[in-house]
């Protein structure tokens, strides 16, 4: 008997894998391991660990769309290879992709290669983006997240960088660079 086990992935805390279960369960997944992590590569992501450990030969992971299981065609098709090595497959819902016959594995190397392009061509839609605001003086970057004055202010009492660090909740590094600005 095949096991689907579903995965459902978000990139944030603020999202849901709401939508996602709810197709998993339609498609007959009827264990489904969730989980809110950046799919850019496997660090922090338990819950496919988690799958790829228990997963038993004939089973089927299951995930909604290609994305979910990682951003690199080179991560997707080491996962799609650790599921053969256990006997096992993938299967895409959206757009239909199964890895259990050759002609799967064929669509699911061209797809990743090409979620990994457009992943690509965003970044750089992006950089753009950004050097076009700077040129307009519209961007100014990310808000400085640490008082830069106090750490100014600390460092002039005598404080070191790691006290000054620990006071200010931030790493010695962020601590030297407002120093080392100011020189």
């Amino acid at each position: 008997m095949t096991n689907l086990i579903g995965y459902a992935r978000v990139s944030t805390g603020d999202q849901s894998t709401d939508t996602q279960v709810e197709k998993l369960k339609a498609a007959g997944c009827v264990v489904i391991r969730q989980e809110k992590a950046s799919g850019k590569s496997r660090d922090g992501r338990d819950e496919l660990a988690t799958v790829l450990e228990f997963v038993r030969p004939g089973d089927v992971l299951c995930v909604v769309k290609l994305d979910r299981l990682g951003r690199s065609t080179r991560d997707v098709l080491n996962l799609v290879f650790e599921l053969e090595q256990k006997g096992a497959s993938l299967r895409v819902l959206e757009p239909a992709i199964d890895t259990a016959g050759p002609m799967g594995k064929m669509v699911l190397t061209v797809l990743g290669m090409v979620a990994e392009m457009e992943l690509g061509f965003i970044k750089e839609r992006q950089r753009t983006g950004i050097e076009a605001a700077k040129a307009k003086g519209i961007y100014k970057g990310r808000p400085p997240t640490l008082d830069h004055a106090k750490v100014r202010q600390l460092h002039a009492e005598g404080v070191g960088a790691t006290d000054i660090a620990r006071q200010m909740d931030c790493s010695r590094g962020a601590v030297y660079k407002v120093i080392n600005a100011q020189a």
